[in-house]
């Protein structure tokens, strides 16, 4: 009874896994009033604010295609300024990394679409003001992409024309850090029960 209740003890002392959450909401996807291209040299950047200390796994954001058209590839940053300043994480999410999700047309003939990307692993923290910048978006039939406009909160620009009204997205990940390192003094704690657990089977077989 012993062993088992160490055991039990020993397995709550260890690291608490990141929670899963999404971590700034811009707003739904719109669909029908405007939207700003992301390819052709062009950068479209909308600000986020965490809504605590984590990691950011990855985001979604609403597009407008041409019927038939499938997002290949985006290329996307994470920067303390517009397109600008401290890089925190970029890259270009293709294959595995990105999903295209059809969700109706609107009155002007363009699918409206949700893009998903995951597979990031980028530091924020609560209160700080982040800029999340999408451009070199790529579809096999070489059409313009375009980045829903929602007017959310955030502050919005366009490399080409500056402040714009911001863009349907979603900014995914985990509170407390990735989740892939414990804290030291978890580590501690865990440690401390295994060898508590150890001296118990110790007396136990000796």
């Amino acid at each position: 009874m012993r062993i088992a209740a160490l055991t039990v003890l020993c397995l709550t002392l260890a690291v608490i896994p990141a929670v899963a959450q999404q971590l700034y909401n811009n707003g739904p996807i719109n669909g029908t009033t405007d939207a700003w291209t992301i390819n052709f040299g062009y950068i479209v950047s909308d600000t986020f604010t965490s809504s605590s200390n984590g990691t950011v796994g990855g985001f979604q954001f609403g597009v407008w295609e041409f019927p038939g058209d499938t997002l290949s590839s985006v290329d996307w940053s994470i920067t303390a300024g517009e397109n600008s300043g401290n890089v925190y994480g970029s890259g270009t999410a293709s294959g595995n990394s990105l999903s295209d999700t059809f969700i109706s047309s609107n009155q002007y003939g363009y699918n409206i679409d949700s893009i998903k990307v995951i597979g990031l692993e980028v530091a924020v923290v609560t209160g700080t003001t982040y800029w999340l910048n999408l451009q070199n978006a790529t579809v096999p039939s070489g059409d313009p992409v375009y980045w829903d406009e929602n007017s959310g909160p955030s502050s919005a620009s366009e490399s080409a024309v500056g402040t714009i009204p911001s863009e349907a997205f979603t900014i995914n990940g985990s509170s407390g850090g990735s989740g892939s390192t414990p804290e030291p003094s978890s580590i501690m704690l865990f440690g401390s029960g295994i060898l508590g657990l150890a001296g118990v089977l110790r007396r136990k077989l000796f």
